[in-house]
C-alpha cells in the first residue's frame, strides 16, 4: 500500500524458470499487495517456480503472445482490485527495487503513468545493450516524439506503471498481441490525455534475459512506427484507426 493505494506488480512470464525467483525476491513486499505471474504456455517450469513462491499465477493453455499476456496481466490485476498495476519481467532484466518509484509517481497524483527509462542516466550501453538496438531505440524515439508531439526519453522499455483509470479507460483489447502492444498502449496514452512521467532505470542485459531477435525487431520497428504514424493521421483527421478510437474495446472485468 502506497498513499492509501493497493500496488499490485504484474510479471508476464515466459519461460523464466531460472530468474523469476530472484526477481521476485527483489520486489519490495513492504509496498506491494499483490504479485501476479502471467505464464504465457512456456516450455519450462515458470509457472511451477512462481506458485512455490506463493505468486498468483495464471497460465495461458495456448501462446498468446506479449501483448496478449499484458491483457490477461492487466485483467488478472484489475479483478483483484489493484489500484496502481507496475509490469516487471521475470527475466530479471529490470531492477524490481524500482518499483517504489515508479508507483509514487502515481500515487502521488502527478502522473498517470510511469516508465522506466533506460536511457536518463545514460546507463544503456553500459548495461549491455546491444548497439543495434541502442541506435534503434534512439531512432524510433526521435521519430515517434515528433509524430506524436512529446519528448519522451524511451518509448521501448518493459517497465511501467499504470493507475486503474488508465487501465480501466484505454481501449486495450483493440491492440496488436504482440510487441508492439507496448507502443500502442502508449499512444493510446497520450492520445486519451494521460500524463506520462519517467524514471531513471539501470540497464542490465544478462545471458537469461529475453530479447527478440534482429529479424523480429525489423517488425517490431515498423509497427511502433505504424502506430505512431496512425496517431499522427488520426490528429489530422485522415483516418479513424481502431486502437485510437472513443468506442474502442477495453478490457472486460468479470468482478461477480
Amino acid at each position: 500500500m502506497l498513499n492509501n493505494k493497493k500496488i499490485c506488480v504484474v510479471m508476464p512470464g515466459y519461460n523464466a524458470e531460472h530468474t523469476v525467483k530472484k526477481t521476485y525476491e527483489e520486489i519490495p513486499k513492504d509496498i506491494v499487495d499483490d504479485v501476479i505471474l502471467v505464464d504465457d504456455s512456456s516450455s519450462d517450469r515458470t509457472a511451477e517456480v512462481a506458485r512455490s513462491l506463493g505468486i498468483h499465477t495464471v497460465v495461458h493453455p495456448k501462446n498468446r503472445g506479449y501483448g496478449g499476456n499484458q491483457k490477461t496481466c492487466y485483467t488478472e490485476a484489475l479483478r483483484r482490485g489493484a489500484d496502481i498495476v507496475v509490469m516487471v519481467h521475470p527475466d530479471y532484466q529490470y531492477t524490481p527495487r524500482l518499483i517504489p518509484a515508479m508507483a509514487s509517481v502515481i500515487s502521488s497524483g502527478i502522473y498517470d503513468v510511469a516508465l522506466g527509462s533506460r536511457i536518463l542516466g545514460n546507463t544503456a550501453l553500459t548495461g549491455g545493450m546491444p548497439l543495434y538496438k541502442f541506435v534503434a531505440n534512439r531512432f524510433l524515439t526521435a521519430v515517434e516524439n515528433i509524430l506524436v508531439d512529446q519528448k519522451l526519453s524511451e518509448y521501448h522499455t518493459g517497465y511501467r506503471a499504470f493507475s486503474r483509470e488508465v487501465l480501466l479507460s484505454l481501449p486495450l483489447e483493440e491492440n496488436d498481441d504482440g510487441f508492439v502492444f507496448d507502443n500502442q498502449m502508449l499512444v493510446q496514452a497520450i492520445r486519451f490525455g494521460f500524463r506520462i512521467g519517467e524514471v531513471s532505470c539501470p540497464t542490465r542485459y544478462e545471458e537469461q534475459s529475453s530479447s527478440i531477435g534482429f529479424m523480429k525487431s525489423v517488425r517490431y520497428g515498423f509497427g511502433v512506427l505504424e502506430a505512431a504514424a496512425q496517431y499522427r493521421m488520426m490528429k489530422l483527421g485522415l483516418m479513424h484507426p481502431r486502437f485510437l478510437a472513443e468506442n474502442g474495446r477495453r478490457l472486460q472485468l468479470d468482478l461477480t
